[in-house]
Order: C-alpha cells, then structure tokens, then sequence
C-alpha cells in the first residue's frame, strides 16, 4: 500500500521490537504471527522506514469493528503521492576560474600584459 521497496517496521515503544526486516530471512518467524501476539493492540504506534528510499512513516494503529466485509484494514490519513528517491540538488552552476565565489575574471590591464 505504501510501495516501499526493503522496509524495516518496529513498534516505536523504545524497545526496538522489529516485526518486518528488509534483511532476508530475518523476521520470517513473523509472517504467521498476528499484531496482538506482538502486545499491539489500539493507539500502538509503529514506525516503518525504507532505507533505499530515504523515506519514513510513523503508523498509529486504530482497532475498528466497522470494516466492510473481507477488507483486513484500512489506510486513513495523508499518503504521498509519489514515493521515491528525494531529487538530488542540481549540481551545475556557474563556475568562473575554477570557483563558484562569483568571483570574476580580472579585467584590468596593468603593465605585464
């Protein structure tokens, strides 16, 4: 839902209890596990980062009663429109005698030229 490439997920309760590792194999012991196994129940709070996108969410957990049928969860709140690598700052600039100062060139004649 999130597109996230290699996520890493932790309860953020400051004990760093990791529940998805983008290191294979790692978490594979949870797959079949359910959140409330976990201790996380209504108002937990996890944190979900994706190192390869440079890219972070911190998810509050409501518990409903109210889904529609067959519907697991469901994502309220302000999602990215695109997720992806931030831009990277544009690297050309004006460049003048090897310093980007804004130094300029001498234009004075003296007695040497």
């Amino acid at each position: 839902k999130f597109a996230m490439v290699a996520p890493d997920v932790q309860i953020d309760d400051g004990k760093g209890t990791i529940l998805i590792s983008s290191e294979e194999g790692e978490t594979e012991a949870n797959n079949h596990r359910k959140l409330s196994d976990f201790g996380i129940r209504n108002g937990t709070r996890l944190q979900a980062d994706d190192f390869l996108q440079d890219y972070t969410l911190l998810i509050n957990v409501l518990h409903s009663e109210d889904l529609e049928k067959d519907v697991e969860f469901e994502v309220v709140g302000d999602t990215p429109e695109k997720v992806g690598p931030k831009p990277s700052e544009p690297t050309s600039k004006n460049i003048t005698n090897g310093s980007d100062d804004g130094a300029q060139p001498s234009t004075s004649r003296g007695k040497y030229q």
